[in-house]
């Protein structure tokens, strides 16, 4: 059986995180963008520049977000912008925030919901992206990691609403959050394949960080405080396996703090969007999981 390479190691440094992309030898090439989450202020949990800064400047890479669908301090360019600055981003590498002059609208192909996927214009400036991604628990997905920084995380304000409401129109705030649950976990994954076909497998790499495993998304301006131990750092080229490989190591875990994510995660289906992904061929499930120390 085939299987993925996702390499792992339990230290949580500037330095394994160098260590464990290095390890996927994929050169990522000309303008780099790494795609973070900046956080919602007043949540803590989001990714630390300390942590990131040598990575991010080993690659020259530019820091890229784009705005949020919901009310808060990161659904304006304005507010955007400061917190990149206040968050300590700013200050580590070049951000850009890839909707603030429009949308890039990218066809989807063989999509359950949707025909088209609506992203930063901003996207067009790159040749390759490392997707870094914080894994922890989310209210609507049940986790957040590489597939939903890819999908939600690249797509436009507008474009967030409509992988939402799956390819429908959002005729109201409320239809955000009400839209079919399952289809909204498959929309995800249509998204994912857009970005993937524009920006070209072969110009991805994937980094996740198992740390401050709240049951809350670093969205939430008040997230619940972590009940389980840190994990570690998972890297692969292929995006459905470090999900799939990150999900694993929380059910692993011999931390009864785990309880609480698992309950997150299994009451919003959360595997659905790994599921849906690997039904449109964009990785695989099974995976060698290399443990680098």
């Amino acid at each position: 059986m085939q299987k993925a390479k996702v390499y792992f190691t339990k230290a949580i440094t500037p330095e394994s995180l160098v260590k464990v992309y290095e390890a996927l030898g994929r050169e990522l090439h000309g303008k780099v963008a790494v795609k973070i989450s900046t956080g919602e202020p007043g949540g803590h949990n989001f990714l630390q520049p300390a942590l990131i800064a040598p990575l991010v400047q080993k690659l020259e890479g530019t820091i890229v977000e784009c705005n949020t669908a919901y009310e808060g301090r990161r659904n304006t360019s304005e507010a955007h912008w400061q917190t990149f600055k206040d968050h300590g981003f700013a200050a580590i590498a070049p951000c850009d925030l890839m909707d603030e002059e429009g949308e890039l609208v990218l066809p989807v192909r063989n999509g359950r919901h949707l025909k088209e996927n609506y992203v930063g214009g901003h996207l067009s400036r790159y040749d390759s992206m490392l997707v870094l991604s914080h894994f922890k628990g989310h209210a609507m997905g049940g986790f957040g990691g590489a597939l939903k920084n890819v999908a939600i995380g690249v797509a436009s304000a507008f474009g967030k609403g409509h992988i939402h409401c799956n390819g429908q129109p959002c005729t109201k705030f409320e239809d955000l959050f009400t839209a079919d649950h399952d289809f909204f976990l498959e929309s995800m994954a249509d998204a994912d394949s857009a970005v993937i076909d524009y920006m070209g497998t072969r110009n991805m790499a994937y980094v996740s960080v198992a740390n401050r495993l709240s049951v809350d998304c670093d969205c939430d301006a008040h997230p619940h405080d972590p009940e389980m131990a840190d994990i570690g750092i998972f890297a692969s080229l292929d995006p459905v396996a470090v999900d799939q490989a990150c999900v694993d190591a929380v059910y692993a875990s011999p931390d009864p703090g785990k309880a609480a994510l698992i309950e997150r995660m299994e009451s919003r289906n959360g595997i659905h969007t790994v599921e849906a992904a690997a039904a449109l061929g964009l990785g695989i499930r099974e995976y060698e999981l290399i443990d680098l120390g």
